[in-house]
């Protein structure tokens, strides 16, 4: 079995919002969701960190995520499971409840945090054993969406809280920048908030952004950057994905790209809800990593973002993914594709792994 490096699940996010306690076994969640109506996500959870250690993910990008957004208002009230609150403080409050479930986790021994490079190296050193079942699965700690940082200037409170990766906005219009759906871009806030990244070291996370954003945040920004799960716009059409002209100069600046499970980010075709995941495959996802390859010359900057359990099910992930174990079967696809060993080493975790290795504090 090889070792993988998931740069994006919301671990948090489903325990505190979905109410899935991750420790338990995937069966035991999705027996307790039978009959819930409240998402489409229900009865198909396939992560939880029993599964994680099944499927050797070591080491995954865990996220908090919460947004502010004063205007969406339920008519039937919010649900448990969504996303947005009416400002910036609540969405604070939030997201730091999601923290308190990884620190949690962590006292119990079933995580524990890697905030530098000598973090992420002892806690590989222990995962190089037969037997994984008793390992806490290491957490780089990530922001999707910067709603919660209230004020630029508060990105030192969530270095010291271990926040290594930020996603400037996710759906919509941000505080900071505008992301998926929409066509803005930095905000007056959100190049403040550039610059404190730089300066305490922070990643930043071009996912999600708008083309406007992504170029406005590039030019702006001189620090580390990544794509925790961006697919590839030229087989999935939707501004969700990266371009090709976007994949071109983040390679240049040395960029590792974690390719999504979500068929909505794979398929050609696809709309939520109604089309079938009947004849769509991990093979599709392969598509997807062998042209970030194509694009860059070489397996040196694509890996794996699954998003799995993002708030999505099994309708909307490819057939052949019920668990987040079965991406240990993207090592044999990209063997029938002609990968050699080397480079599915560096697809499933040596590219996240070297990443992290050059961009997180040595200690």
């Amino acid at each position: 079995m090889r070792l993988i490096i998931d740069a994006h699940l919301d671990i948090s996010w489903n325990a505190v919002s979905y109410n899935r306690d991750q420790t338990e076994e995937l069966n035991q969640i999705n027996q307790r969701e039978l009959g819930m109506t409240d998402s489409r996500a229900r009865e198909g959870a396939c992560v939880c960190l029993p599964e994680m250690r099944r499927g050797g993910v070591a080491v995954c990008l865990a996220t908090v995520l919460c947004r502010a957004k004063r205007d969406v208002q339920p008519l039937n009230g919010p649900l448990r499971c969504d996303l947005d609150y009416g400002t910036q403080n609540i969405a604070y409050a939030a997201s730091m409840g999601q923290l308190a479930y990884y620190r949690a986790l962590e006292r119990s021994g079933q995580m524990t945090q890697i905030k530098s490079a000598a973090d992420l190296d002892a806690h590989w050193s222990r995962w190089q054993v037969p037997e994984k079942s008793g390992l806490p699965i290491g957490y780089i700690l990530a922001m999707e969406g910067a709603d919660p940082i209230i004020e630029p200037e508060e990105i030192d409170l969530w270095w010291n809280e271990g926040l290594r990766s930020l996603i400037l906005a996710h759906y919509g219009t941000g505080h900071y920048a505008d992301g998926t759906g929409c066509e803005g871009g930095l905000t007056k806030k959100g190049e403040q908030l550039l610059a404190e990244m730089q300066r305490v070291g922070m990643i930043m996370d071009v996912t999600h952004t708008t083309d406007r954003s992504f170029e406005e945040a590039m030019d702006r920004f001189g620090g580390p950057v990544m794509a925790s799960h961006s697919n590839c716009r030229t087989l999935a059409p939707r501004q969700r994905q990266l371009n090709d002209e976007q994949i071109n100069t983040l390679i240049q600046r040395g960029c590792v790209f974690g390719i999504s499970m979500d068929a909505w980010m794979i398929a050609k075709q696809w709309t939520r809800g109604e089309t079938s995941n009947a004849n769509l495959s991990l093979a599709a996802v392969i598509d997807h990593m062998d042209h970030y390859c194509q694009l860059a010359g070489n397996a040196s900057h694509v890996a794996i973002g699954s998003d799995l359990d993002g708030g999505f099910g099994a309708a909307q992930r490819p057939k052949d993914v019920g668990s987040i174990a079965d991406l240990q079967r993207l090592g044999e696809l990209l063997a029938d594709r002609g990968y050699a060993d080397d480079d599915i080493d560096r697809i499933l975790h040596r590219n996240w792994l070297e990443f992290f290795q050059r961009h997180l504090p040595a200690t």
